[in-house]
């Protein structure tokens, strides 16, 4: 399934691409093919957060392996009962709900979740508005979704958030977000980009001066809405990379969960 923020960028029509996601090798191939060259700038840290309704008491924690059971393809139209997951759960209805299938979101989780793309079950509800998935999973006391911590955190009240039993065997939860930033909520913690075109930067002035102030200043805002900035290295890196013009993807080798400055 093809991300369309990539799809436009890679065929010239974008100046900068916003994204939850490493760019892929065929879509470096596409950019290729077109003459598009790109800068790769991480720009925050997000958790993405494990949501089920209010009234949920016994999905506290849950591991890489039960979420895997529940989201997989084979678990397409067999995996429907919370007892499924875990025998200790009741035999209630397991509803989800996630980002569609061409979103960063749905691509991470997946990977992370099943150790491969496009590895995940299609009986779910989709919805590209995530506010709409915080409302599946606060009207249906037996579903859970996936979504980015900022909107959790906007609706936490309403919500149950799940742990998420981490590589050292520890159930983390994306708050404090400081667990996200100290990467000991994995492997659910990822980077955040805006993918540059360099062409385009050396023709467009003001597109020049607004990526820099974008690297110079994006710190002071991604706390607000609910990310974690990276840390003050990372930013320095981040703006040298920018006035050499590195090109290229540093983090198509990158595992989820490991820390962003070993690729930058």
């Amino acid at each position: 399934m093809r991300n369309v923020g990539f799809s436009k960028f890679c065929a010239g029509n974008l100046d900068i691409a916003g994204a939850s996601r490493v760019i892929r090798k065929e879509e470096i191939e596409k950019c290729r093919e077109n003459g598009v060259e790109f800068l790769e700038l991480p720009m925050a840290i997000d958790g993405l957060a494990v949501i089920v309704n209010k009234k949920n008491q016994f999905a506290k924690c849950l591991t890489i392996k039960e979420l895997d059971k529940m989201w997989n393809t084979k678990a397409e139209g067999r995996i429907t009962s919370w007892k499924q997951i875990n025998p200790k759960f009741p035999d209630e209805r397991l509803l989800l709900f996630a980002p569609p299938s061409d979103t960063g979101t749905f691509d991470y989780f997946t990977q992370a979740i099943t150790g491969k793309r496009r590895n995940s079950r299609t009986d779910f509800t989709p919805n590209r508005n995530q506010n709409a998935l915080v409302q599946g999973v606060i009207g249906n006391p037996s579903a859970l979704a996936y979504l980015g911590i900022s909107f959790y955190m906007q609706n936490q009240d309403r919500l149950n958030l799940v742990a998420i039993e981490n590589n050292e065997g520890k159930c983390v939860k994306p708050v404090p977000i400081d667990n996200v930033l100290r990467n000991v909520y994995n492997p659910l913690s990822r980077p955040l980009f805006i993918y540059v075109n360099k062409n385009n930067l050396k023709t467009n002035p003001s597109l020049e001066k607004f990526v820099r102030f974008y690297l110079e200043n994006s710190w002071k805002w991604v706390d607000g809405v609910g990310y974690v900035a990276l840390p003050d290295e990372a930013y320095v890196k981040t703006l040298r990379k920018f006035e050499r013009g590195e090109t290229g993807s540093k983090f198509g080798k990158a595992k989820p969960g490991e820390p962003i400055t070993n690729f930058i």
